[in-house]
Formats: structure tokens, sequence, C-alpha cells
């Protein structure tokens, strides 16, 4: 079977242990959110990717879901004596050679995707990790702070403010001129299945498919796309999606997520038992809809999440 995931931060890396575990022959790509990516200490630092590598590569920080295990601050600590920040971004000592090797490589050439797949060479995450897309987009979050109105790099906004503040829009700036990685509409148009996993609708999964090309190639693929919704009971399972989805006037809620994506594009979505109020509600509106558990909890949990939806794929193709 060959299975393409769209994924963003932790709750992606940790759904793609879940479809490892339920279907270890699989063959699976996965295309990663690189709007988060930032440029830090003259470094280039891509949160997502790294996460993913990471938590299928066994070097992941399992307590915080990033970053990485038995992990010192001492470099953060030096750099911030001679007063260079930002301060609030937690880049470890282990962290920064990844992020060194990573800019030495696209300093020397190299696109990112490319480099993506040297690291990996190192993690064996047991999947195919492509970035979205070999050029620069970086996601900015307008703002209005002490009075002032301006526009933050989405992690100022999640890591330093931790969206204390509305989100008035949210712009994935430069993935309208971005082009997808090599690799990623093949994988697309080579699929079984598409599977969107509980990840952030707006910020990871939503720059994923703002590139030109990817929500197109995913739409015409022709094959199941199953989705597993990000909101139980009204609220986000992990981080702050709630105030990402005010900003483009979507509600929080499990069936509202399901219609911000679309029929044209999904054909199931996941709800968790406690929204099965919802199920109705979508499938009316042309997504087959099932209420499940959704809570990964552990790694049997997170396993079985996966194989519902690929259940519910089947059920779609049929």
């Amino acid at each position: 079977m060959r299975i393409v995931v769209l994924a963003g931060g932790i709750g992606g890396a940790r759904f793609l242990r879940g479809v490892k575990a339920a279907v270890p022959d699989a063959e699976i790509t996965v295309i990663g959110n690189t709007g988060d990516d930032i440029h830090l200490f003259g470094l280039k630092v891509c949160p997502d990717l790294d996460t993913v590598m990471y938590t299928l590569g066994g070097g992941i920080d399992e307590d915080k879901g990033w970053g990485r295990t038995g992990e010192t601050f001492r470099v953060k600590e030096e750099l911030a004596a001679y007063g260079v920040g930002p301060e609030w971004f937690g880049l470890g000592d282990r962290d920064f050679a990844t992020h060194i090797v990573r800019t030495q490589m696209l300093g020397a050439g190299y696109p990112l995707s490319a480099v993506t797949e040297a690291l990996c060479d190192r993690w064996r995450p047991g999947v195919r990790l492509i970035p979205m897309t070999d050029d620069r987009v970086e996601t900015h979050v307008a703002i209005e702070e002490d009075g002032e109105q301006r526009a933050v790099h989405f992690q100022e906004y999640w890591v330093r403010l931790r969206a204390s503040v509305p989100a008035h829009a949210v712009v994935p700036v430069g993935a309208d001129q971005a082009k997808p990685a090599p690799g990623v509409l093949e994988a697309i148009a080579d699929a079984d299945v598409v599977l969107f996993p509980p990840s952030n609708p707006v910020v990871s999964i939503g720059t994923i498919l703002a590139v030109p090309g990817i929500r197109e190639a995913i739409a015409d693929a022709g094959v199941p796309v199953v989705g597993l919704s990000p909101i139980v009971g009204d609220a986000p399972v992990r981080g702050m999606a709630d105030k990402v989805l005010a900003a483009v006037g979507v509600e929080a809620t499990a069936a509202a997520v399901a219609q911000h994506y679309g029929s044209g594009l999904l054909d199931g979505w996941l709800v968790d038992t406690v929204d099965a109020g919802a199920v109705a509600g979508v499938e009316a509106a042309g997504i087959r809809c099932r209420a499940v558990p959704l809570m990964m909890t552990d790694a049997d949990a997170t396993a079985a999440m996966a194989r519902e939806a690929l259940a519910l794929a089947e059920e779609v193709r049929a």
C-alpha cells in the first residue's frame, strides 16, 4: 500500500507512528510543512520536518514532543550572555548540529529536499520525508499588540506570545510563488490513499495545500482522501488551533474543520466519539464521516486511529 500523509508538527509526527504500526509493510511518503521554518542565529531551522525525523528516528524528547532527547542548552545560554536573541526560541545543543548541517548544505547549493533526504540517512525514520517545497515559505500572523498592528512570524506568535492575542490574518508568505518539491506530485499521483493527520488545519496542513499544485493533485488523484479531526469536544487536542481557525473564519468544531477542507478535497472524516453528533452534518456536506476514539494516549490507541482512517478509506473506495 502506498500512503501519502500531509504532516505538521507534533500531532502529525505521532500519528505517523501509528500509521507505521498499523501497516508496517506500507510505503509511506510524508509531505512536510515548511511554513514554520525560521532563520535563527544564521541557521535555517525546519521545526516540522525535524519533529517528524526525530520522532520516527528515535531522537525526540518524548515529554515535550519537540527537540532532542537528553538535550542541553549551553550554546543558547552563551548567546544570551552576549545579548544575542531571541531567547524565547529553545534551540538545544544537539539540535544546533542539525541546523548547522542543513544550512551548510543549502549554502553549498543543495535544495531543501536533498538536504532533508541526507539528514534522514542518519535518522532512518522508515518513511520518505519530503518538504512541501524547496522554495522559501514562512507563515506570518497579523496581530495587534500594545495598540500596534503588525505581522509576526508564526513562531513568534506561537512560542513567544503563546497565541495570547487574537490573530487577524494568517498568511503563508511566498506560498503562492512556490513550487512543489521534487517527488511531491509524483507521490500523490502514485498513492493508494492520502491522509490528513490531526494536525493544525490552517498553519500545518493548510500551508501545504497553499502551495500551487498540491491541493489540485490531491483532489484529482482519484484515491480516497481521509482526515482526522484535530478538534475534540470543540477544543484543540493540542496547541491553539482555535486561535488561527478564528483568523480564517472557521469555528473550532470537528464539523467546521471538515467543511473548511471541503467535499471537493476530502472524502472521509473521522471525529472523536464525543463529537458523534457532528457525523450527520458532515455527511450532509458530502463527506463520509465516522465517530471513533481520536486521543493518541499511547501507541496502541494511535495505531487504532490509523487503522480506522484506512478502513474508512476502503469504505469510500468501495
